[in-house]
């Protein structure tokens, strides 16, 4: 006999300890064939105060009850419960395979841009152009349109759930609409970097620890998440290193972003003499202890990265002379360029920099400062101009004339 696609119903029930929780009841065949009612607790009032916000929940449920006669054709799968499937199944805090951050940043671009406008379209109606012409008009809050990088973050998250769907045989296979749809990834600005003489400015401005903060991120590359997450047990005197084993978001401890983010970063020692001096003085230096810990929580949590950056960082930077937009990520590429500048070997800096691959090294991270354009440059003219000089001195001793085209 065949199945019929299960609803359910969402119900809150009265717990006699804690608070209530809502429950989803649907109807199946077990293995007998024979109909049986199945019950599962999506949370408490607490996790989801409106039946809404439950019903929201349920959708995903919905879909692996369903999930056998979804694959029947001509059967109808909306967005919206492709978005509460995925996010259900790919980016629960069970899963391993996203850090915490990268399932927070999904979340919002399924909450805040695909569900609102797609929730309600059928998945095989979705088209190509369609989404083209919505991904142009997107814009932020404040009415600026959308960055292009953000842009095409969106579009690829809409394709990993179209393929959601074909994995699980919900669409057929080729069936993604979304690997057709153009759209540039290409930045609307140069990112700025710093340049030597104005990171040293920075550092005269900075104190304490929010100048061994800078000099670390910007010596090492560290992202802003493996920084602030470093504690003292990471730090190897003895072989002048840091073990960057673990990243912290929104004071969630997860893990580095890839697996070479975890390899060991080099230190100079005039960087660990000065992180020594703050070992000494700091309030709190026992192996377990964060090293950048905010005395405003007791050191049970490093410090905000978002308020060092508002209320120290860039003051002082302004107090330096330095104009540019500066971010966290600045230092990062201020590295890299500096490296790339001073003519590092390129594998040399991708392993510095930890990443995957050395493409990711030279494309985004490392721009050519005009100097080292400058003299590149100028060693060309001189290789050029040099040539002809000697060809032309002989030819003007023997008095021959020269026309210049």
């Amino acid at each position: 006999m065949r199945q019929r696609y299960q609803h359910g119903c969402l119900r809150c029930a009265k717990r006699k300890a804690g608070p209530d929780c809502w429950e989803y009841l649907w109807r199946e065949n077990d293995e007998a064939g024979m109909r049986v009612r199945r019950t599962a607790v999506i949370g408490t009032v607490e996790q989801y105060p409106t039946k809404d916000l439950a019903q929201t929940a349920v959708n995903g449920l919905r879909l692996q009850v369903n999930e056998d006669i979804l694959r029947h054709p001509g059967r109808n799968i909306f967005v919206a419960d492709l978005v509460d499937h995925y996010a259900q199944t790919e980016l629960s805090e069970k899963t391993s395979w996203h850090t915490h951050a990268t399932r927070i940043v999904y979340r919002q671009y399924l909450t805040r841009w695909i569900r609102p406008h797609w929730g309600n379209v059928n998945a095989c109606s979705v088209r190509t152009i369609a989404v083209e012409h919505w991904l142009r008009q997107l814009r932020r809050a404040d009415g600026i349109p959308l960055a292009n990088t953000t842009k095409a973050k969106i579009r690829n998250l809409f394709s990993v759930l179209f393929n959601h769907a074909i994995r699980y045989e919900w669409l057929r296979q080729g069936r993604n609409p979304i690997t057709l749809v153009r759209q540039s990834a290409q930045r609307n600005r140069t990112p700025d970097v710093l340049e030597p003489r104005e990171i040293q400015c920075l550092l005269l401005q900075l104190k304490s620890s929010f100048r061994l903060m800078v000099l670390l991120a910007v010596t090492t590359g560290l992202r802003r998440s493996e920084l602030l997450a470093l504690k003292w047990s990471d730090v190897d005197f003895s072989n002048m290193r840091l073990d960057v084993v673990r990243s912290i978001y929104m004071r969630h401890i997860g893990d580095c972003k890839t697996e070479a983010s975890r390899k060991p970063v080099p230190l100079d020692e005039r960087v660990a003499a000065d992180l020594w001096m703050w070992k000494e003085t700091s309030r709190y230096r026992q192996p377990g202890d964060w090293i950048f810990a905010s005395a405003r929580h007791q050191g049970k949590y490093p410090f905000w990265p978002d308020a060092v950056l508002q209320k120290v960082i860039r003051p002082a930077a302004l107090r330096a002379g330095i104009n540019k937009k500066i971010g966290w990520h600045t230092f990062r590429h201020s590295f890299s360029t500096i490296l790339i500048a001073n003519g590092e070997n390129v594998k040399v800096v991708q392993e510095l920099m930890r990443h995957a691959s050395s493409r990711c090294t030279l494309e985004i991270y490392s721009q050519a400062r005009i100097v080292a354009k400058r003299q590149a440059q100028q060693r060309v003219v001189q290789m050029i101009l040099s040539e002809e000089t000697d060809v032309r001195e002989p030819l003007l001793a023997c008095g021959l004339q020269i026309d210049v085209l």
